[in-house]
């Protein structure tokens, strides 16, 4: 299955909306833990949460797109920019089995 970058920055000053939000988002995430390969917040110089950043293998473009659109950090407007794009590993080598 190819997998898919999710690249989210967050709107400036909005630290309690992504803490409000974390649980959900989490939980959608976890809905599809087979898919993911890597997932984890962006940070800052100083270690503080800037956006997201997530690996998923989907079947297709558009199923990035709606499972992107779909999280709870996008529903709530936390994004200022969210960026889905096609991702192939090259190293280290993959894994036999798995799509490279």
């Amino acid at each position: 299955m190819p997998t898919y970058a999710i690249h989210c920055i967050d709107k400036p000053m909005q630290q309690a909306l992504r803490a409000r939000t974390r649980e959900a988002h989490l939980a959608y995430v976890r809905q599809r833990m087979s898919q993911v390969v890597v997932a984890g917040p962006l940070l800052d110089e100083a270690g503080q949460p800037i956006g997201s950043m997530l690996l998923m293998e989907f079947p297709d473009y558009r199923s990035a797109v709606a499972f992107a659109a779909d999280d709870p950090y996008a529903r709530a407007g936390l994004f200022a920019s969210v960026a889905v794009t096609a991702w192939r590993q090259v190293l280290p080598p993959p894994e036999e089995g798995r799509a490279g």
